[in-house]
């Protein structure tokens, strides 16, 4: 079961195993498979020596134990893994059964007889994972385990996907069971036999099939900025750090979005490019200037702006974007840095949204629900989530695991796990295996396209006039 198992999962994929029978999987994914194994625990990318179930890796934890991983593993907070889960990176989600219906509903942590259980981490594996796989024996005692309803307290309601037993592969589909295996020397009368729902057979029923996938390896690294951005397109949401000064912007990233030319996007970022006119971003001669989100305002292509420092600090040296709202040609959400935080933060955790007290009776309260907690007044406000993420790192591998330097990782860390697709700017690059996985701050799940900054790059650049750039 465990090897049929194995031959569905499919390289660069995120794949929770869940306890007893899902973890024998991992036993059966060759090394080289590209599958990165997700544990609640915060281990990701462990391999067969930790898979005999996940109490071993808890106490080892426990132990404070070192835990050697395979090139590319990394280690995260317990919240961070679960955080994984419900934003949507995980891939696949392997899970044991005590029963499981026609309609792909999971029963698997409590009973009747006992009144009570342990969901564990199932609950949020089987609502967050965009494929669920069930492993289980096809019957309990002789009587089946595959039923047309569960009689036990569900796990989840609809969300498996594949059923796989020791007599069979079973498809859920929205007219009920499609078998579509049989194990060797079963026949379809006898897993019929010992199925408690009707069964489909489909045209291309086969013998189980344990034959591994091969697929070729995984590698997130884009030769140039130009590349790794040519596909923004015209009205995306852009994540990019900025803080005070030039420390932590994805400056090379910044430089190829604006050549590439796409318009109409909204900017979250703490700053809307003040480094430029604040004093922390003076050029080292008068011909050059700070590489800040000024330089996309200045070729007219950020329709919005949600942010918390959007203006200069001083008022005889508004920035480019300031100049521009005050022409009427961008539009602005103004956030208190905490709460843009932390909507970002939400975003990345698969939270829809969450109270704050932050901003109450305030002119950021406009248009905003407010509810009261232990006799004190707070705002809902909404997470947020990016397109595109630009973060700035020191170090990543190839697979994407990032590690940072000083402050870099203010709003960087953050913004890569709350966008679709985010895309790192690093000095140097490296092999997995290289980075200590305890040092790995953004794991590769997160990112899909890793960029190298060139060593002659300055964060400073010549004062040029704005010029089209052939998008109109």
């Amino acid at each position: 079961m465990a090897l049929r198992v194995a031959a569905e999962l499919r390289r660069g994929q995120v794949v929770n195993l869940g306890i007893g029978l899902p973890t024998l999987v991992a036993n059966y994914t060759p090394p080289d498979a590209g599958v990165i194994f997700h544990s609640e625990n915060g281990i990701l990318g462990y391999g067969p020596h930790a898979a005999e179930g996940e109490e071993d890796l808890d106490l080892i934890n426990a132990r404070g134990e070192h835990v050697t991983l395979p090139p590319g593993g990394a280690v995260v907070s317990h919240t961070d893994a679960f955080a994984m889960v419900r934003s949507g990176r995980l891939d696949v989600a392997v899970l044991g059964a005590l029963q499981v219906s026609e309609k792909g509903d999971l029963a698997n942590w409590m009973t009747p007889e006992k009144g009570i259980g342990s969901p564990g981490g199932a609950l949020d594996m089987a609502a967050g994972a965009k494929r669920l796989i069930v492993i289980t024996e096809h019957t309990n005692g002789g009587a089946p385990k595959v039923l047309k309803e569960c009689s036990y307290p569900l796990t989840a309601a609809g969300r498996v996907d594949l059923i796989v037993t020791d007599l069979a592969v079973m498809e859920v589909t929205g007219d009920g069971l499609l078998l579509k295996e049989v194990a060797p020397g079963w026949s379809v009368e006898s897993v019929r036999g010992l199925t408690g729902a009707p069964l489909r057979v489909s045209d291309g029923l086969k013998e189980m099939d344990f034959t591994l996938p091969q697929h070729p390896p995984v590698n997130k690294v884009y030769p140039s900025a130009a590349e790794a951005v040519a596909d923004v397109p015209d009205g995306a949401v852009m994540l990019m750090d900025g803080f005070g000064g030039l420390g932590g912007m994805p400056h090379y990233l910044m430089l190829a979005l604006r050549d590439q030319g796409a318009k109409g996007l909204t900017v979250v970022s703490n700053t809307v490019g003040i480094a430029r006119v604040s004093g922390f971003g003076t050029p080292p001669s008068p011909d050059l200037q700070a590489v800040d989100h000024s330089i996309l305002v200045e070729r007219g292509q950020i329709r919005k702006a949600i942010a918390t420092f959007p203006v200069s600090p001083s008022p005889s040296r508004p920035s480019a974007f300031e100049r521009a709202y005050r022409r009427g040609e961008v539009e602005l959400e103004v956030v208190s840095q905490g709460t843009l935080a932390e909507r970002l933060r939400a975003g990345g955790s698969g939270v829809a949204a969450f109270y704050t007290p932050t901003g109450v009776g305030t002119v950021v309260a406009e248009g905003k629900e407010v509810r009261e907690f232990n006799g004190r007044q707070h705002l809902l406000e909404e997470a947020i989530r990016g397109d595109f993420a630009f973060v700035r790192a020191h170090k990543a591998d190839t697979l994407g695991n990032l590690v940072y330097r000083g402050t870099s990782r203010n709003f960087n860390l953050v913004m890569a796990a709350a966008a679709a697709v985010t895309i790192a700017e690093v000095d140097e690059i490296v092999e997995p295996g290289v980075l200590d996985p305890e040092a790995i701050v953004t794991p590769g799940i997160h990112v899909r396209r890793v960029v190298q900054r060139p060593a002659v790059f300055s964060p400073f650049q010549p004062i040029k006039p704005i010029e089209d750039n052939g998008r109109g």
